[in-house]
């Protein structure tokens, strides 16, 4: 059943579409196409005007010589970016919990919990910054804007822990005192500030994630013959900014706590990103933009609220004129190219349903354009993917806290030096750094001799790859934790959890880290540029906050469960401890890491079946009528 565009008439006056001159043909087949010129083409703020995707500059004008803007020297500005962004997020996640039991005197459990919730709150409304970037603001506006606020909330934070009067008072509070519970707690105006200034930090960073990504990919040329190339090893470069960023959170800020104070720390967060704020502005005559498509929300409602009201129309109705689309090259979305019509959520099509009865000025909400349909259905077509993520970033969030209250009893000497615990979780960013340095090198040559694919294996088969490392990664966390418990009980250390054990070496924990770190490059990134590719046109930063969404809801995921798992398996009255018991000790960590690996095992198999059913978008050529469907 092919498409094939119907042209418009010479005079741009609509005509009825049909197939084979028999609108009864329709039923059961992919219906016809018309369109109509549009190049009425605005920015968000009314700069100029183009047409379909063409990059344009800052003010919206098509740009003369595409070869003096964009590339990779405007991506390394758009990755000093990221770089600070990600070191100020990981910083805070693992010096946070820290911070709120030693200097808050909050239980850790409550700590780690407030932690995964600023986690998945950045994350999970990473939604609006795609919608603002996508709809009114484009990518370089949001990421300003966010970055700023980004930048205000970090110091809000440096402020907390710089001035007395932000924290309780820390007068005879010892180790000890901290076990019992016995020091001053924080009062309730000064946890509400906390609260206040870590959610704004959340909500800058919010802004600015699903826009780095799809900003610093708009900088290539599509009409190169290897762009598919140029597209996969940015997205690994832009992994390993981040990455490199989390091991200078892991390292760097963590040696300024440790020799200055939580302050410095904290402060050194907010002059990194105040300089990366000074270099992403600084590369703004190099940067290619994107136009904004309008409202995406209000596109997707249009569409649904049409298809609503011509749900009892048939496709073979004698008041059938065609499916209704804009004649010409061009689609009626700013920013957007024309989609092929797909037999995907048929019900959907009857939103581009046009009827005799719709008259020659519809309104949008009773007719879309076919292009407008395939938007929504491929926004639904991507769900399941990312949501298939969501389980390895529970086990993500469960290792950035649970693995430092093990490090906490494990001795973390190497040689004569002796690591703070809170490095601990940059062995992971450095794996990461070490596999993406070989990532081509080694992993692509030897993948493609078995798999026949260029790129070594394609996005949906990297996924699946860091879905499987990932379980391997919790039973083997599971595993270790079940041999420290009986070590530490067998050794009488159980009623000690924050003293080290000489004699158990903290680098047992390298093993999980590193098989998580080998399952975020190929997981993550596979993520990434499979959500930019899959994506439609003017919809690129809402499709890369999926993938910030699945973040966010394992970071909540693992918030609720461990609450769960605290009410349901700990019994105060009967002296009986919890899995996720403030002793680790006395808890049973490995239980919860076990229940992981379940869990994990079942969203695998969810996963295969999902990228069994996928198809990867075909690109259209409407000058030439033919699909590419290409091997990612």
């Amino acid at each position: 059943m092919d498409t094939r565009e119907i042209q418009s008439p010479e005079d741009g006056v609509e005509t009825p579409t049909v197939l084979d001159g028999n609108s009864d043909s329709i039923h059961g087949k992919k219906l016809g196409m018309y369109f109509i010129e549009s190049d009425d083409r605005r920015t968000a703020f009314g700069r100029g005007y183009t047409g379909g995707t063409t990059p344009v500059n800052i003010h919206g004008k098509p740009i003369p010589d595409l070869s003096k803007t964009g590339g990779w020297i405007a991506a390394f500005f758009i990755f000093g970016n990221e770089m600070a962004e990600r070191m100020a997020y990981f910083g805070l996640s693992v010096n946070m919990v820290a911070f709120m039991f030693y200097v808050m005197h909050r239980p850790f459990s409550s700590s780690s919990n407030a932690v995964n919730n600023f986690l998945g709150i950045s994350q999970a409304s990473s939604v609006l910054g795609g919608f603002l970037a996508d709809a009114y603001l484009g990518r370089y506006w949001t990421i300003a804007i966010f970055t700023t606020i980004y930048l205000a909330g970090l110091t809000g934070i440096t402020l907390c822990a710089t001035m007395s009067i932000f924290v309780p008072n820390q007068d005879n509070c010892d180790q000890f005192s901290l076990l019992l519970g016995n020091c001053e707690p924080a009062k309730q105006w000064q946890m509400v500030y906390l609260y206040a200034v870590l959610y704004v930090t959340a909500f800058g960073a919010a802004g600015i994630r699903p826009c780095v990504s799809s900003f610093g990919a708009d900088q290539f040329d599509e009409s190169r013959q290897d762009y598919k190339s140029l597209l996969d090893r940015f997205f690994n470069f832009f992994y390993l900014s981040v990455t490199i960023g989390a091991i200078l959170a892991f390292t760097a800020v963590v040696y300024i706590q440790i020799k200055h104070g939580w302050g410095a720390a904290f402060g050194s967060l907010a002059v990194a990103m105040g300089i990366s704020n000074m270099v992403f502005f600084l590369g703004t005559p190099l940067y290619r933009h994107r136009l904004p498509g309008g409202s995406p929300l209000t596109r997707v409602a249009q569409v649904l609220v049409a298809a609503f009201q011509k749900r009892n129309n048939s496709f073979s109705s004698s008041e059938l004129i065609g499916l209704y689309e804009v004649p010409g090259k061009q689609s009626a979305i700013r920013g957007s190219g024309k989609i092929a019509h797909t037999d995907d959520f048929r019900c959907l099509d009857k939103a581009a349903l046009q009827l005799k009865e719709d008259g020659p000025n519809p309104s949008p909400w009773r007719l879309c354009t076919v292009t407008q349909v395939e938007e929504v259905k491929i926004l639904l077509k991507l769900i399941p993917i990312p949501a298939c993520t969501i389980m390895l970033n529970v086990i993500l969030t469960e290792f950035l806290t649970l693995s430092v209250q093990q490090a906490y009893t494990l001795n973390t000497h190497m040689g004569h030096l002796k690591l703070p615990v809170t490095c601990m979780p940059v062995f992971p960013g450095l794996s990461i750094f070490l596999i993406l340095s070989l990532y081509y090198s080694t992993f692509v040559p030897i993948s493609r001799r078995i798999t026949g694919h260029p790129h070594g294996a394609s996005q949906l088969q990297r996924i699946g790859i860091g879905l499987l490392v990932s379980i391997l990664s919790v039973a083997w966390a599971g595993t270790f934790e079940r041999y420290r418990r009986n070590y530490a009980i067998k050794h009488e250390y159980d009623a000690n959890f924050l003293i080290p054990m000489p004699n158990l070496s903290a680098y047992w924990l390298l093993i999980q880290y590193c098989l998580i770190g080998l399952a975020e490059v190929f997981c993550v990134v596979g993520l990434l540029e499979f959500l930019y590719e899959e994506a439609p046109d003017a919809m690129k930063s809402i499709g890369s906050a999926y993938a910030a969404i699945a973040g966010g809801l394992g970071c909540f995921v693992a918030s609720i469960l461990n609450s769960i798992i605290k009410s349901v398996t700990g019994n105060p009255g009967k002296g009986q401890p919890s899995w996720l018991s403030q002793n680790i000790n006395t808890g049973r960590f490995d239980y919860l890491y076990w229940l992981l690996t379940v869990l994990s095992l079942i969203n695998f198999l969810a996963f295969l079946y999902s990228a069994h059913r996928y198809k990867y978008r075909a690109r259209h050529n409407f000058e030439t009528g033919k699909q590419d469907v290409n091997n990612k």
